[in-house]
């Protein structure tokens, strides 16, 4: 069996003014592969395969953020807190801009995906899937909409978490969101 030689890059390759990063890989992957989905199987296919992928996403981070606070749920507090610190640590920003007894309004200027979500809108539902699966695990209940949207070419996204039921909310901007526990 022969010894394989080692190549070596020539300094020009290496050296060259390529802008490409792993991070800026993966966010381009994603936004291709949403691209994908949504041009092969429609908009609402891809939505319902991203928001798979959402949930899961949502019951990972949950998962991580009780652990590490050491709860075994969080309270609405902490609920809030925590959407806006997974944001911020995926370098979105998201804040508070509203909050009543039954909804937590909530603003974004810079989307995780960066320009990679425009003309993208399936991709907003990893975060209709990890809001309200982060809050329907905790708190009972959630229902997610989607008022504004950086991907449907907004300035920025708002998004209003429900905490209560109500009837006749649901739209096709809305997502409803059930606890796995019953909640008092």
């Amino acid at each position: 069996m022969e010894k394989a030689e080692t190549h070596r890059l020539s300094l020009a390759v290496q050296n060259a003014e390529v802008s490409l990063d792993r991070d800026g890989f993966l966010r381009d992957l994603i936004g291709e592969l949403s691209g994908a989905l949504q041009d092969i199987v429609g908009l609402d296919e891809a939505a319902g395969l991203i928001s798979i992928v959402g949930q899961s996403m949502g019951e990972r981070i949950d998962q991580k953020y009780r652990r590490a606070l050491n709860v075994e749920r969080l309270d609405r507090g902490q609920v809030q807190d925590v959407l806006i610190d997974l944001k911020r640590r995926i370098q979105g920003t998201f804040h508070v801009v509203e909050e009543a007894e039954d909804r937590i309004v909530f603003a974004n200027t810079r989307c995780p995906f960066e320009d990679r979500v425009k003309d993208r809108p399936s991709l907003c539902m990893m975060t209709s899937n990890v809001f309200g699966t982060i809050a329907s695990e905790n708190l009972g209940y959630a229902r997610v909409r989607l008022a504004r949207t950086i991907a449907r070419g907004d300035q920025g996204c708002r998004v209003v978490l429900f905490l209560r039921p109500e009837e006749g909310s649901v739209d096709e901007d809305t997502r409803e969101y059930y606890g796995s526990h019953s909640c008092t």
